[in-house]
């Protein structure tokens, strides 16, 4: 502001103001200081980049390097097709300092990697390079490179570049990458990596970057100690889809931490299955064929993994997380385990043969989610090995893909045998006998593969439904009055209301709800008996009313028969 001040009287002095007047403008603003940016004309060093740009706008175009996701091409490709002079000089304390002397007597301009041999006679720039002038060569020059060319017997540079995969950021796609590309395409005459993975950006709640200035970032450590380091880089992964940012808050690495929790109480349950077995004379290792649930879960398994070879293999890393969440905690945990519990006590003279087969599949399991969880897969894995020092479950092979044991067909029975086993669960407890395991129930099925399935899963359904009887019928007995029913695909699901037993609070909602089901009644029954509703309304809206007056009288006819009113 002073400087403006004193340019004005000097103007005046000379007689060279024509004339002054306030304006609005944009003014630019220091971030951090908030001082007022003045325009200040210098001289600077430019590096030409037009010509480096071309080959690396055609090594994208072309495939020999690969975005993921690929719609970042084109904010590549506008980069890259208005690329500008790189100003790479800085007025800064630090850095690295430009390789440029001027002599002190000729003002000759010396550019070169190795300072003049009579340094006396000359004077350095002082200015030091963009910082991300030292960045762009970094694929390279970390090993040793020299002169632009190659060193034969450089085993660290011919090992490692080009390298296989770049991971960053996509805000600093010109920044970086481009410069990366470029750079190794001048120097290397190779592209300098095949893939880049371009991560998401957490932020916070608002949508904000985090930062140490707004104060909106939590410390990892912290919360590390609240949830868990395997939790939090499970959570983050799992919360950020390919190319787009997540919004963060600390609450949601509960997804991780119950994960975490769920492994580990299924591992231990069968480490503590395995030693029960072991010290009871009444287990034995007898022989035992694979059954339906050996392969549906072998088949999920190998379905899984198809999934996540498929998603690693496409950089899609929360879909990875994703498809492992929902077969562990689904399909191995809350079925499985539930399952293998009952297995046992059906076949005791198999029961070490039973828990091996399930701990060989948790091993298995335990190395699908070592990349996300490295330390309690480590840790689970010293348990299942009795704690050898000498493994680790780090250097241990990648379960390997068998496309011959994924069956749909075993997978399309279970989720039959699910829906069933669910559905008897929820009528059970929509009549007050969710927890009562001496149930009788009855299911009526309506085809020749129907009743075999049935036969099959018939012992699993009665566990895991909590039922005392199960009855299997293709006809149902004439008084269906005396049932609660659930229709399924394929399957109707019938419940003794005699069964039923409530207490008094039970009792009042249920007439509380008989009496809304009579007034909704009497609504119908005033409709349909109205002329004038009947001769202006379609066949299709009157059907529709006498399909809900038949629904209703069935409801509050099996209500009356578990309150025990007339």
């Amino acid at each position: 502001k002073t400087g403006r001040i004193k340019t004005v009287e000097k103007l005046k002095e000379t007689g060279l103001l024509i004339k002054e007047e306030d304006y609005t403008h944009n003014v630019a603003i220091a971030d951090r200081s908030k001082a007022v940016i003045e325009p200040l004309l210098s001289d600077q060093w430019f590096v030409n980049m037009k010509k480096m740009a071309e080959p690396a706008l055609k090594a994208v175009n072309e495939g020999k390097i690969k975005f993921h996701p690929e719609r970042y091409i084109k904010v590549y490709n506008h980069w890259m097709e208005n690329i500008r002079d790189w100003c790479i000089s800085r007025q800064l304390w630090w850095g690295h300092q430009i390789p440029i002397w001027y002599h002190n007597t000729t003002g000759e301009i010396y550019c070169e990697t190795v300072p003049p041999k009579d340094i006396e006679n000359w004077t350095q720039d002082p200015d030091v390079l963009d910082t991300w002038f030292s960045s762009w060569l970094w694929p390279f020059s970390v090993f040793g490179w020299e002169n632009s060319v190659r060193d034969k017997n450089n085993e660290l540079l011919k090992a490692f570049y080009p390298t296989d995969l770049l991971s960053t950021a996509a805000d600093i796609i010109f920044l970086w990458v481009a410069r990366m590309i470029m750079a190794g395409l001048e120097y290397m005459k190779e592209v300098p990596f095949k893939d880049v993975y371009f991560h998401s950006i957490i932020r916070d709640g608002k949508g904000r970057k985090m930062s140490k200035t707004l104060g909106n970032s939590p410390d990892p450590l912290e919360v590390m100690d609240k949830y868990g380091t395997d939790a939090l880089r499970f959570t983050l992964i799992y919360l950020a889809p390919l190319g787009n940012d997540v919004l963060y808050d600390q609450e949601k690495t509960e997804i991780g931490r119950n994960f975490v929790t769920k492994i580990w109480n299924a591992g231990r349950f069968l480490l503590l299955t395995k030693t029960k077995i072991e010290s009871d004379s009444k287990y034995s290792s007898n022989k035992i064929e694979y059954d339906i649930i050996d392969e549906w879960i072998n088949s999920r398994l190998n379905s899984t993994l198809k999934e996540i070879e498929f998603n690693l293999n496409n950089f899609r890393l929360n879909e990875y997380t994703k498809s492992l969440y929902n077969f562990i905690w689904n399909d191995f945990c809350d079925w499985y385990i539930e399952i293998l519990k009952h297995k046992i006590d059906l076949n005791e003279k198999s029961a070490v043969i039973i828990i091996d087969r399930a701990i060989e599949l948790y091993e298995k399991i335990i190395k699908l989610i070592h990349p996300a969880m490295p330390y309690m897969s480590e840790e689970i894995w010293h348990l299942l090995k009795d704690g050898r020092k000498d493994l680790t479950i780090s250097n241990q092979e990648f379960p390997i893909l068998s496309e011959n044991l994924i069956n749909p067909e075993s997978e399309s029975e279970f989720d039959m045998f699910r829906e069933l086993v669910t559905g008897i669960r929820n009528l059970k407890t929509d009549n007050n006998l969710g927890k009562k395991r001496d149930v009788r129930i009855i299911i009526k099925y309506d085809s020749d593969s129907a009743n075999r399935f049935l036969k099959i899963f018939e012992e699993y359904i009665k566990k895991l439904a909590g039922i005392g009887e199960l009855h299997i019928l293709t006809e149902l007995p004439e008084d269906k009055d005396k049932y609660a029913s659930k229709i399924l695909t394929g399957f109707e699901i019938y419940l003794y209301l005699e069964d039923v037993q409530l207490d008094e609070k039970q009792r009042e909602k249920y007439i509380k709800e008989l009496k809304n089901l009579e007034n909704y009644l009497s609504g119908l029954e005033k409709k349909l008996s109205n002329q004038n509703f009947l001769e202006k309304a379609s066949e299709q809206v009157i059907n529709s009313e006498k399909q809900k007056k038949s629904e209703t009288l069935e409801k509050i006819a099996k209500l009356k028969e578990i309150t025990g009113i007339k």
